[in-house]
């Protein structure tokens, strides 16, 4: 499907968004690990958490969906059951790479695959330190799905420190060292977002090695109710969309403000952009907050390195805003951009050398240089939901707008996107 986008003038009024994908992917997985009933409410409906709930179901986790909470039966400690077929992850990497840690400690064999996309992304992140637990699992020579899972009589707790600046390896570590009577240890030198940590409750402490999660069977998850706020990831398209639009101002309520994913505001507020806080509050250990946009003058800066695992998924749109702000816009250490949905580096690149940008393409990076064409440009998401959402955001500041190809794939995380687009464009 490709989807035109023409240029917007203006756009205001106040947005709520669904739940934040992390949150969310997360709340499903320990309330199906709970022993008992556990309600999440404003969870995301995108298809990376139903492939979540899909995995789940086929290992007996049963799902009661009300008008805007999801009532979960969980099955207790080491109560799945084994699924008559192999675990289909879909487009999801959070669900391919947490999944195996919580089915790493479990007494069945399992299996999970995934789309095309997701069969080329590198697992062998996971099961190196999976098997530092003594965990049975393997993925292909190349290192990458199937992953196959097998029961283990020799898991341990360990101490291990993250080779890699990954949320999604942490968490897997972690779901596997929760169902151990002994205390595990997992060191992070860099930051990575914080979500599990925060939901489970876990004691941290921070020293000059960097971060240490101390992790055991006694914080094994218990029933729980929880509202998911909204994705700050999904924010960060319509914050630069309103930054970078005359005369314009929108509210986005209740966004995810944890420490580990406000890097995006951080560099907006930078460059420039009026970005407040209002009504800040703290709700199962996450911040969260309304985040009130103005339209602003943007001038690129340079970004650390030391920021990129906190802005990750969020380059794209920066991309899009630096490639309409005042001087060069520079992104260096984000080699991880490579190993996405798509390669993402090569993705931005193709596309703004599309819209008639100077683009010099780095190992681990991309510098754009020049202004972008007033033509009516047909952009590629590359199959990519961030990709489409930013060259989404981009058609409607070029002058004559433009296109952007395969955009059903913005379901993966935001299928709202469009009409949200069209509620702010129309409001008085």
């Amino acid at each position: 499907m490709i989807q035109q986008f023409k240029k917007i003038e203006r756009i205001k009024g106040e947005l709520e968004l669904r739940g934040d994908k992390s949150i969310s992917h997360r709340a499903v997985m320990f309330a199906a690990m709970a022993n008992g009933v556990s309600v999440i409410c404003n969870c995301s409906d995108s298809e990376d958490v139903r492939s979540t709930m899909d995995c789940l179901e086929k290992l007996g986790c049963k799902f009661e969906f009300l008008d805007d909470s999801i009532k979960v039966n969980g099955k207790g400690f080491k109560g799945f059951s084994k699924p008559e077929n192999d675990l289909y992850a879909g487009n999801s990497g959070t669900t391919a790479r947490l999944m195996s840690g919580i089915l790493a400690a479990q007494d069945f064999e399992s299996v999970i695959t995934g789309d095309e996309s997701l069969s080329k992304r590198p697992m062998g992140r996971i099961v190196e330190p999976l098997k530092v637990f003594g965990s049975d699992i393997s993925v292909s020579e190349k290192g990458i799905m199937p992953i196959n899972i097998k029961p283990s009589s020799t898991l341990k707790a360990v101490n291990y420190k993250l080779q890699v600046a990954s949320a999604q390896v942490k968490s897997a570590l972690i779901l596997c060292a929760i169902h151990l009577d002994e205390e595990s240890v997992i060191i992070e030198a860099i930051p990575t977002r914080n979500h599990t940590e925060k939901l489970l409750g876990l004691r941290t402490e921070k020293d000059s090695s960097g971060t240490k999660i101390f992790v055991s069977k006694k914080n094994y998850p218990q029933p729980f109710e929880i509202t998911v706020p909204s994705d700050i990831s999904s924010a960060a398209f319509f914050i630069v969309l309103a930054l970078l639009t005359r005369n314009s101002e929108i509210v986005i309520k209740n966004v995810s403000l944890n420490e580990t994913r406000t890097g995006v505001i951080d560099i907006l507020k930078q460059m420039g952009g009026i970005i407040e806080v209002e009504n800040l509050i703290e709700s199962k250990g996450e911040k969260v907050g309304d985040l009130r946009v103005f339209s602003s003058n943007l001038k690129n800066i340079s970004i650390p390195e030391t920021i990129i695992p906190n802005i990750i998924d969020e380059i794209p749109i920066l991309a899009v805003a630096g490639a309409f702000a005042e001087g060069n816009f520079r992104i260096t250490g984000a080699k991880e951009l490579r190993v996405k949905e798509s390669d993402r580096i090569k993705s931005l690149c193709q596309n703004f050398a599309r819209a008639g940008l100077i683009v010099t393409e780095l190992e681990d990076g991309f510098e754009l240089d020049g202004k972008a064409s007033i033509e009516n440009i047909i952009f590629d998401s590359c199959g990519d939901h961030r990709i489409a959402m930013a060259f989404g955001v981009m058609s409607m500041l070029m002058e004559n707008g433009g296109k952007v190809n395969d955009f059903e794939c913005v379901g993966v995380s935001n299928p709202n996107f469009v009409e949200q687009i069209n509620f702010l464009n129309s409001s008085p």
